[in-house]
């Protein structure tokens, strides 16, 4: 769902400068698309949590993924609604948990400031920071080819990068390859959030596919992603040690550098056939 009224970017005025093919060079006036980016507060039960600089879309899947993924709830279940409300300078993902759920996070002392690179921003301790999800249920397996149509495919679903240049997608892939649901953002941690919020809203069986994400795949995805149940984290990037050792003790299959001319398998390789 894409909140009514934005398309997720902007129009701007720019100057470039641009060298033909016949060797003529010069300047121009045109306009130009540009990311949407935005605060967005999330709140439970009317008290305010954390803010995030998030592009204006999904942003109801987004709430739902992070308040999972971070482990400020221990099911999905224990998310009761989710609204989304303009402000002047912002807007408001306000979420209802249960009361003893809502102590629990105030114990936490979370109240942090996101930023579009920072996964683990204003975590209070290192243990808030680097949180152990449970291992994920063994099996499924994706075959090379199933994957590279993934690959392929995903270049088609990420509508706004196409426009903008400056979008990180995730995307949900069943496991003969084929896609069934893309998200896209300013921020990687948000575009992967709403991915999950996403499936979570449909209460989609997190065990019947992987995600594919068009970053890196740095700690805090892995952390997200088996904290999910997802059994397969595919990024067309690098991941870092710290994923990789995460991935490793979580049973979670972690492929870098994916791109259809190689894939790169750092943990459990026998998901990928």
């Amino acid at each position: 769902m894409r909140e009514a009224g934005n398309p997720g970017f902007a129009q701007v005025e720019v100057r470039r400068w641009r060298t033909g093919s016949a060797g003529e060079a010069g300047w121009d006036t045109a306009p130009d698309l540009v990311a949407e980016e935005v605060p967005v507060a999330l709140t439970f039960n009317s008290i305010p949590h954390v803010v995030m600089l998030a592009t204006p879309l999904d942003l109801v899947d987004m709430g739902y993924g992070f308040t999972f993924t971070e482990a400020l709830v221990s099911a999905p279940e224990q998310i009761r609604a989710a609204e989304l409300h303009a402000g002047e300078a912002g807007l408001e993902v306000a979420m209802s948990v249960p009361q003893e759920q809502l102590t629990a996070m105030l114990d936490r002392r979370r109240n942090i400031m996101g930023r579009t690179g920072c996964g683990v921003c204003g975590a209070e301790t290192i243990e808030d920071a680097i949180r152990r999800p449970a291992p994920v249920a063994a099996g499924g397996a994706v075959s090379h080819d199933a994957l590279l149509r993934a690959l392929v495919a995903l270049r088609e679903g990420q509508v706004l990068n196409a426009r903008t240049g400056s979008f990180h997608a995730a995307a949900w892939v069943d496991w003969t390859g084929h896609i069934l649901l893309v998200r896209e953002d300013v921020g990687r941690h948000n575009a992967l959030d709403k991915v999950i919020g996403a499936l979570l809203r449909a209460g989609a069986d997190r065990q019947a596919g992987f995600l594919l994400v068009t970053s890196r795949a740095s700690y805090e995805m892995v952390q997200k992603a088996a904290t999910a149940g997802v059994r397969m984290l595919v990024a067309v990037s690098a991941p870092t040690a710290l994923a990789v050792r995460l991935a490793s003790e979580t049973g979670l299959t972690l492929v870098g550098f994916a791109r259809e001319n190689q894939q790169v398998v750092y943990t459990h390789p026998e998901r990928l056939i």
